[in-house]
Order: structure tokens, then C-alpha cells, then sequence
């Protein structure tokens, strides 16, 4: 037995959906075990992008079972147009399962998480607009439509009946929006089910037969620790766990099968949306961070806020995750730069600390302890052993490792399959 997690030790963004492909190719099952299509996973293989949202980047393992989890929040509509993308690019999608247990996220969240953003003004959380939030509070408030629902007709009807009901006197009493046409969504709906059905899982079941059988089983979620919903910087979260814990939650596996914990940390900091950035560059040096990284939202195209490496933030998540490994993504970008300053510390007042605070005012006030290292200025995109990256990129990398206290894994020097450098074997 063998259960792999793979999490985001930052915002999101730091490649997580490279790590999880390099890793599919070994593996017999990959389950997405929370979020939505709120995320984009980016792929490069063999010079080819491909850029996911709500299927496992493990899709690209054709021998791999993909399962999408009673975790995770699925939009149907957006789940097939990604499949037939996939599968006019030449890639067999026929490998990919829904769990029963799974929330549908419906037209009607995604109009309300719109004119939520609108409503809030300069409040906004700054969301994807794909309705995560509002399909996340129907499930804690015991409204949500469930894939399972779809297994049977007459209760799908009646259940869409009452809660559309429901929702269309929000949108029009709160918000003064257009309300849905019942019988609209109802063949929306009608049209896809045939596809879908084939397609649902007791994946609970599934997961943990093929765990308790010696299978390789790789756990990917989307976003990341600084962005969940219990010690993100919060209330500019997620609204899930995109945590090793919110695995046991989100896919129904006990937390005795995970066996090795891989947190992925970019060599710098970046995040999208609203919310506090201790280490952010609102200055040119920021603007070369974002051009020389192509930092732009996989699924918005936002531009990404940049900084320099935030240790404090990365550290949490090994300590909250329990990491057994950590992988350093996009340590190419960080050449030329004559000096490479990393945050150490936050000072807030006159007391510097080493953890983020829980109090968004005292983040917004912390400012920046750095340890500066000299940068290097060769082009190491085409490194491929370890011993090959200059002396002062070893030393950024082993800083980190000693910072945080968990191994480094691997380091990646570019976006393709082959631009990693594997310090300890993944496998």
C-alpha cells in the first residue's frame, strides 16, 4: 500500500499539477479530493501545454483510474467540455470516474457568486466566479444536489424544484438578479445525465480497496495551505481544505494509508485575488517576476501578485501538512538577479515572528525580515543533476530545506517533464 499526497505549500500556483503528472506516470489510481474548477493545473508535455481545472492532472497516465471525489465540488457542464478538449488533442479520457457523493455545482451558484463579488464593492474576496463558495455553503447548509441525485429522476426534479425556488428568491430579493427558469435548467440537466451516469462511483469504496490492495494511489488537490479555509488568511480562502488532513475528508481514506506527504513551494511567492502578500513587489522588480515567470492565472488569466520567497508561510505548511518531502518549483526564474532576499521573519511592532498570524490586520502591518543570499546568473534551465546548479542556487535550496525542516525532494528547473532534478526518489 502506498498513498501519496501531493499539496501546495503557498497560494496555489506552484505547480502542483507538474509534480502529480510526474508522479501519475506511476501510479494505478489519481483522486482530486476537494475544490472545483476554480483551479488551473499546468502541464507541459513534450512541449505541449495542457492546462486543467476539475480533472486529476494524473488524466495524462492513461493506465490510471482518475477520480474525482465526494470532496470536491463538480460542475458537469464544465467537467465534459474539458474532457472533449482533452480527447480532440488525442488524449483517452476514458479513465475518469465520478464519486456519488460529490456536490453538483449548479448554474445557479456560479450567477451567485458573481453578484456576490459585485454586492461586496471594494470588500470582494476577488473569487474565480465559478461558484465554489456558494456550492461549498449549500453543502454545510443541507441544500446541495448530489451526483447521486442524478441516479434517480423524479428526486433530482423535485429536489431542483424546491431549491431552485429557494435560490431564485435570493437572486431577486437580495441581489435584484434574473431568476432561473425551472424548466431550463431541468433539460440542462436532462441532456447530460446519460453521459454522466457511466461514470459515478461509490469512490470511497473504490479508493481504499485499491489502497488496502498494494496500489499506488495519488491524492491531488487544488490551491493550497495559505489558501484554506481553516489557517489560510482567511477570509480570503478557499472553502475547503486543500490540506494532507482535508484528504481523510475529501476522499474518505483513514489517515494510517498516506504514507508520504509531497509539499510543493515555488522559489518565490505568488498569489491571485485579494488578501495580504508580506513579501509583495508592487515595483519593477515584481513586473520581472511576473513576465519572466508567465505568472497569469491558469483559469482567469489574472495576472499573479509576486514577491520574494515568504519561509515563514512555506513553513507552516510542512508543520500543518506533515511533510515528508518538499519540492522547489521555478528556481530558473530566479536567475540574474545579483541578490536573493528571503523572508525569514515578520515583524509586527517591535516582535519578529516566525509563524503567519491568524489576524489579518497583524499581517497586514508585518513587515519583511530577509536573509539575503547572492544570486546567480547563469541560465540553469538545462541542468539535470544537482551538482550542475551553481554553488549559490545549492545554497538557496539548502537554506530552505534547513528553514523548514523537511527534505528536498526534488527542484525544478523548467516547465517540461524532464526539467527536474530528483535529489531524493519519489518513488
Amino acid at each position: 500500500m502506498a498513498g501519496y499526497v501531493v499539496v501546495g505549500s503557498q497560494w496555489g500556483d506552484e505547480g502542483k499539477g507538474k509534480i502529480v503528472d510526474l508522479l501519475g506516470t506511476h501510479m494505478d489510481m489519481v483522486v482530486r479530493f476537494q475544490g472545483g474548477n476554480n483551479a488551473g493545473h499546468t502541464v507541459v508535455v513534450n512541449g505541449k501545454t495542457v492546462i486543467l481545472h476539475l480533472l486529476p492532472s494524473g488524466i495524462l497516465n492513461k493506465d490510471a483510474l482518475c477520480v474525482i471525489g465526494p470532496g470536491v465540488v463538480v460542475n458537469p457542464f464544465v467537467l465534459f467540455e474539458e474532457i472533449d478538449k482533452l480527447q480532440a488533442q488525442g488524449f483517452d479520457c476514458s479513465n475518469v470516474r465520478v464519486s456519488d457523493r460529490a456536490h453538483l455545482l449548479m448554474p445557479y451558484h456560479k450567477y451567485i457568486d458573481e453578484l456576490e463579488e459585485i454586492d461586496a464593492g471594494a470588500g470582494k474576496i476577488g473569487t474565480t466566479k465559478n461558484g465554489i463558495g456558494p456550492c461549498y455553503a449549500d453543502k454545510y447548509n443541507r441544500i446541495g444536489m448530489r451526483v447521486c441525485d442524478l441516479k434517480d429522476w423524479d428526486v433530482f426534479k423535485e429536489k431542483l424544484k424546491v431549491i431552485l425556488a429557494k435560490k431564485n428568491r435570493q437572486i431577486v430579493n437580495l441581489y435584484n438578479g434574473t431568476p432561473f427558469d425551472y424548466e431550463e435548467v431541468l433539460a440542462q440537466f436532462e441532456a447530460i445525465r446519460p453521459r454522466l451516469l457511466p461514470m459515478i462511483i461509490d469512490a470511497v469504496d473504490k479508493v481504499n480497496k485499491a489502497l488496502d490492495a498494494g496500489k499506488n494511489v495519488l491524492f491531488e488537490g487544488a490551491q493550497a495551505n495559505m489558501l484554506d479555509i481553516n489557517y489560510g488568511t482567511y477570509p480570503y480562502v478557499t472553502s475547503s481544505s486543500p490540506t494532507a488532513a482535508g484528504v481523510c475528508e475529501g476522499a474518505g481514506v483513514s489517515p494510517k494509508k498516506l504514507d508520504r506527504i509531497i509539499g510543493i513551494a515555488k522559489a518565490y511567492s505568488t498569489r491571485v485575488g485579494e488578501g495580504p502578500f508580506v513579501t509583495e513587489l508592487n515595483d519593477e522588480i515584481g513586473e520581472k517576476l511576473r513576465k519572466s515567470g508567465n505568472e497569469y492565472g491558469a483559469t482567469t488569466g489574472r495576472p499573479r501578485r509576486c514577491g520574494w520567497l515568504d519561509l515563514p508561510v512555506v513553513k507552516q505548511a510542512v508543520t500543518i501538512n506533515g511533510m515528508t518531502d518538499l519540492a522547489i518549483t521555478k528556481i530558473d526564474i530566479l536567475s540574474g538577479y545579483d541578490t536573493l532576499p528571503v523572508c525569514v521573519g515578520y515583524k509586527i511592532g517591535d516582535t519578529v515572528y516566525d509563524t503567519v498570524p491568524a489576524l489579518i490586520s497583524d499581517i497586514e502591518k508585518a513587515v519583511p525580515v530577509y536573509k539575503e543570499f547572492p544570486g546567480w546568473k547563469e541560465d540553469i534551465s538545462e541542468c539535470r543533476t544537482y551538482e550542475e546548479l551553481p554553488k549559490e542556487c545549492r545554497d538557496y535550496v539548502e537554506f530552505i530545506q534547513e528553514y523548514c525542516g523537511v527534505r528536498i525532494c526534488l527542484v525544478s528547473v523548467g516547465p517540461d517533464r524532464k526539467s527536474n532534478i530528483v535529489l531524493n526518489p519519489l518513488i
